[in-house]
């Protein structure tokens, strides 16, 4: 050591000392930065569909809005399908004694009660009236009594759905297959099946389900037992094959062969075939708004998808004007969405029925679907300013939908 220079012990006091802090490695910031915003969005997709909603959905439901946003928050509730093809007897008495009920079978002792209690309010105001007054109300309860009898043969079909009591948040378990295979329920959003009910299929009616997949409405057709023949639609082909999974697993072999399950874009179903169905479901693709603050995965407010979704009431509406199309004179439409947005709802509805008439002369009619709300307001609750059709709102108690569904009948 007596040998080292000046130089050298100013060396050998550096190496004792350690690198200056100039040296040490710092914090790789810039570089992880880069990459972090390249995979990961900095306002998650669920987020700014909330903040969508909360800038339109106030203006639209007003003081409806808070108790509705928390419902689309919170666990959805489910309502569980009867599979009549299945051999499983006893699920009935199973959902029952879990305080389970039909909500469908219970709609027309309902009526009867609401249907008696209009009469005795027809009575006592038309004591109270005379003159002009008094023909108005005849002429009301006439029109009631023309819209009851269809409205009964709808909610009077085989279509059964169980779902339990408003602020019960039991879950249903898992379907379970019979000795055949077949399913014994299937689980959905028993506001879904409100446009099934609405749609009236009578015996023998050609049948269109426009936008068919995954395939809870379509099975929800099958199980009216009267479609004379049903064509089940959906653009995707992934989507339809989920749509033949869940047909194999409810529905028997035989059932199924009068089932034509296709993959056309439904806005060009006129060229396929225009004008043969007596009955045609349009359950058109929307911001599914319950999965939009939920669900990260495949949400339409993705950043990469906004072109998508400023373009969907258009596409809304191509597929309603193709379903009016579809559709034989006198025959009748339900539109329908999983979304609160009078855009995709009611404003679609009444666009439609401009250009079918301006540019098919065609007309169509919207048909009243006021009296779900009296039928089934113990299960479901619904917006009662909605302008034209019915919207089931989500609420704790009956934390359902949102559905929103509309009828028209062409002339």
């Amino acid at each position: 050591m007596a040998a080292l220079g000046g130089c050298g012990r100013v060396a050998a006091a550096l190496l004792r000392r350690g690198p200056p802090p100039a040296l040490a490695p710092g914090p790789r910031r810039h570089r992880y930065k880069e990459k972090w915003a390249a995979t990961a969005p900095r306002i998650p997709s669920t987020r700014l569909a909330l903040h969508h909603f909360d800038v339109n959905y106030s203006l639209h439901l007003k003081d409806l809005w808070p108790s509705v946003r928390i419902g689309l928050l919170c666990e959805q509730k489910y309502g569980a399908l009867i599979n009549n093809f299945s051999s499983a007897d006893h699920v009935t008495q199973e959902l029952e004694l879990l305080n389970a009920t039909d909500f469908v079978s219970e709609a027309p002792q309902k009526e009867k009660v609401a249907a008696v209690e209009e009469t005795e309010r027809g009575k006592s105001r038309s004591q109270e009236g005379s003159g002009e007054g008094r023909t108005v109300m005849q002429a009301e309860m006439m029109t009631q009594a023309e819209m009851s009898p269809p409205l009964r043969a709808s909610i009077r079909s085989n279509i059964k759905c169980y779902t339990f009591p408003r602020g019960d948040i039991t879950r249903f378990r898992p379907a379970r297959p019979d000795i055949l295979g077949l399913f014994d329920y299937y689980l959905l959003d028993a506001a879904s099946l409100l446009p099934v009910l609405a749609l009236n299929v009578q015996p023998g009616d050609c049948v269109l389900d426009l936008c068919a997949a995954p395939g809870g409405k379509t099975l929800a057709l099958l199980q009216t037992g009267v479609c004379g023949h049903l064509a089940a639609n959906d653009v995707s082909v992934s989507r339809t094959k989920r749509l033949c999974q869940v047909l194999r697993n409810y529905v028997p072999k035989e059932i199924r062969e009068t089932v034509s399950v296709t993959s056309y874009d439904g806005r060009d179903w006129q060229q396929v075939e225009g004008g043969t169905f007596h009955k045609v479901l349009v359950d058109v693709p929307c911001t599914t708004d319950r999965h939009s603050v939920m669900e990260n995965e495949n949400n339409i407010f993705h950043k990469m998808r906004t072109k998508e979704r400023q373009m969907l009431p258009m596409l809304q509406l191509q597929l309603l004007v193709a379903g009016i199309l579809a559709t034989k004179p006198g025959g009748e439409v339900v539109y329908s969405t999983c979304s609160l947005s009078p855009l995709q709802n009611e404003y679609v509805i009444e666009r439609a029925a401009e250009i079918v008439e301006t540019q098919f002369n065609i007309s169509v009619q919207v048909e009243d679907l006021s009296p779900f709300r009296t039928l089934f307001q113990d299960t479901f609750s619904f917006f009662s300013e909605c302008r034209l059709g019915e919207l089931v709102l989500p609420h704790l108690t009956a934390n359902f939908g949102p559905t929103y569904f509309c009828k028209l009948r062409r002339r």
